[in-house]
């Protein structure tokens, strides 16, 4: 008896099949896409400027915020809950009583509003532990935003009788006038202990 010669195998469609395979999961997988948070990173200062230390920022116009790593708040040194956080920062933007423990307030010529009563260099000074959950941060972050621009859309409806993103460039300029704050974020620390 003879040995039998095996007939080479035809892999000529391996290669579609292989390929279709290819396509087939490409299509049915789903791509994470990270979000991010929409910030725009002050401009670097020019070098020949130099720092100006006689206008330093009084302490009753720096609203703290600080969160430890058990994701607690603590606001201008007492417990709050998240609920409680944008109103504070509302009322600490706005200070419409003129508060002597909130920002200071000056009187402004401003376009479209004319000779105003506003509240002077508001800063809102973010600090959170290293061991801050990351939702607690952004949850955080939301209230704070929200504070400013509900205050924004509100002195809009009023002046201009339509919501802030859908004023001109100009009556946006004039509205960020009447209620400037500025978001301050420090570098984590541990806050709350190791």
């Amino acid at each position: 008896m003879g040995k039998r010669e095996l007939s080479p195998i035809n892999a000529g469609s391996m290669a579609d099949i292989a390929f279709l395979l290819l396509i087939f999961f490409l299509i049915t997988t789903t791509m994470d896409v990270d979000t991010g948070l929409q910030r725009r990173l002050p401009r670097l200062p020019d070098e020949d400027q130099q720092e100006d230390t006689s206008d330093k920022i009084k302490e009753r116009n720096v609203f703290v915020v600080l969160i430890n790593k058990d994701d607690e708040l603590l606001v201008e040194n007492k417990p709050m809950d998240l609920y409680q956080l944008r109103q504070k920062a509302r009322e600490f933007i706005a200070n419409p009583n003129n508060a002597e423990n909130l920002p200071e307030k000056e009187t402004k010529e401003l376009p479209f509003f004319g000779s105003v009563f506003i509240t002077k260099n508001p800063v809102i000074s973010l600090r959170n532990d290293r061991g801050t959950s990351y939702g607690m941060y952004i949850r955080v972050q939301n209230e704070l935003v929200a504070a400013k621009q509900e205050l924004r859309d509100e002195i809009s409806i009023q002046q201009f009788g339509a919501k802030f993103d859908d004023l001109t460039e100009d009556q946006m300029d004039a509205v960020k006038n009447y209620y400037p704050s500025v978001l301050s974020e420090a570098e984590p620390k541990n806050i709350g202990g190791k």
